[in-house]
């Protein structure tokens, strides 16, 4: 960007009487808003009057051997400085800002400013002690760096003011810019943080939704029908049909369960009654075959089946386990007959 010379142009002689003289409008330059024309005739810069209808036929416009177009209105321009830090691998770029406006434009044109940055750059650079604010510290101490370069630039602009002759400059602000590098770190630091905060956000709303539907499952299916029809997912009619449904098929599982429970009470009573007639035709044969018999659990058999007869008096609780005797013809000797033994199978009866 040129400023505040935005262009400058040679002019060619006009020729012709004094009377007769007269430019042609096509050899100065049009002027843009804001600026000024200034002419150079010998060695002297005039400007033409700000404001007054251009007048090709005017004596310094005819008198001069090249014309500046000046910009007079107020700019903001900024300048940059690299500073070091601890790091060689690394620096800190310092970007000041300047309003700048024309107050003089023959001073201007004068001393050709095409572009006022180049002096306010050599102002900055003139600060010796400014790269010792940042020398100290890391690119990562960014933010302390800004406020010393801060303090810095205000206390030297006060100090040393910047000048440019024909020009009223003000030191507005200074401002340090994040490295490259470490922008791309940060950036990369902050979306995984934030895709990891996403992540986390995700994982507690499915983790709310889940309590919220285990809870309405706990409620039963009759609550979760009625907030299926608040919401129109389903209607009325088809909400009865499923509960109508459901109602049957529990009956159905209650009584298979019932059916289910009384098949294996028999089964498991007919098993035991097996076993005890097994036990009963055991001891037959021991008593049979002349083995000793347990009386007592002789007498639990008879008692679970139902037939127990008495024995007589003092057999099976008193007497102790003995060998018994064949039975004899003679049934009606009671003296051969041994106290507390089985003498046949018609006795078990």
């Amino acid at each position: 960007m040129n400023y505040p010379v935005i262009a400058e142009q040679v002019l060619d002689t006009v020729q012709g009487s004094w009377w007769s003289r007269r430019r042609r409008r096509d050899d100065v330059p049009s002027l843009p808003p804001g600026a000024v024309y200034v002419f150079r005739i010998g060695g002297t810069y005039r400007a033409f009057p700000e404001g007054m209808v251009f007048d090709p036929s005017h004596p310094d416009v005819l008198d001069a051997s090249s014309v500046s177009l000046v910009d007079t209105r107020a700019r903001l321009v900024e300048v940059e400085r690299t500073l070091p830090s601890v790091s060689e691998a690394d620096n800190f770029t310092v970007r000041a800002s300047f309003t700048c406006q024309v107050t003089d434009p023959t001073v201007i044109a004068r001393q050709g400013t095409v572009d006022v940055a180049s002096p306010l750059r050599a102002y900055l650079l003139g600060d010796a002690d400014l790269p010792m604010v940042s020398a100290g510290h890391r690119v990562e101490e960014i933010n302390a760096v800004r406020a010393e370069v801060s303090r810095r630039m205000t206390a030297y602009s006060a100090v040393v003011p910047p000048r440019v002759a024909g020009m009223s400059v003000e030191f507005v602000s200074a401002e340090v810019s994040t490295v490259e590098s470490l922008r791309a770190w940060e950036e990369k630091v902050r979306d995984v943080h934030r895709d990891g905060r996403l992540s986390q956000f995700k994982i507690d709303l499915e983790t709310q939704n889940a309590a919220r539907i285990a809870e309405l499952l706990t409620q039963g299916p009759t609550h979760a029908d009625a907030l299926s029809i608040a919401r129109e997912e389903i209607g009325v009619t088809e909400a009865a049909a499923r509960i109508h449904r459901t109602s049957e098929e529990q009956d159905a599982r209650r009584y298979a369960a019932a059916s289910a429970a009384q098949t294996h009470a028999q089964a498991q009573e007919t098993a035991e009654a097996q076993m005890r007639r097994d036990m009963a035709l055991t001891l037959l044969r021991e008593v049979s075959t002349g083995g000793f018999v347990d009386y007592q659990l002789l007498e639990q058999v008879l008692l679970d089946t139902g037939a127990r007869r008495s024995i007589g008096p003092g057999t099976a609780a008193d007497t102790p386990a003995a060998k018994s005797t064949p039975p004899t013809p003679q049934a009606s000797a009671p003296q051969d007959r041994r106290e507390g033994f089985v003498q046949s199978e018609d006795d078990l009866l």
